[in-house]
């Protein structure tokens, strides 16, 4: 139920706001927060990051449905959409 929660909540924000998912930068600070160092830290980035993309993907094959996307026109909208929301944020 949380992890539902959790992925609603990122969903509603990224409908808001636009991209807000995590990236490796993001994950790291999450990891360091934790005081996570060595295979435990590689574990926890690599799991945050996989389920950033996972829930960009969701989001971004929603908007490719939205706007009635389909074979390679869906395809290039998806791979750039998740590129973009889980890129690092530019300064």
């Amino acid at each position: 139920m949380k992890k539902l929660l959790t992925t609603m909540a990122v969903l509603a924000a990224f409908s808001l706001s636009g991209p807000v998912f995590a990236t490796d930068a993001t994950c790291d600070a999450q990891a360091a927060e934790k005081k996570l160092s060595g295979a435990a830290k590689t574990s926890f980035v690599k799991k945050c990051t996989k389920d950033a993309t996972d829930a960009a993907t969701k989001t971004c094959d929603a908007q490719a449905a939205e706007k009635k996307l389909a074979g390679a026109a869906k395809t290039s909208f998806t791979k750039k959409c998740v590129t973009d929301a889980t890129a690092p944020p530019k300064s």
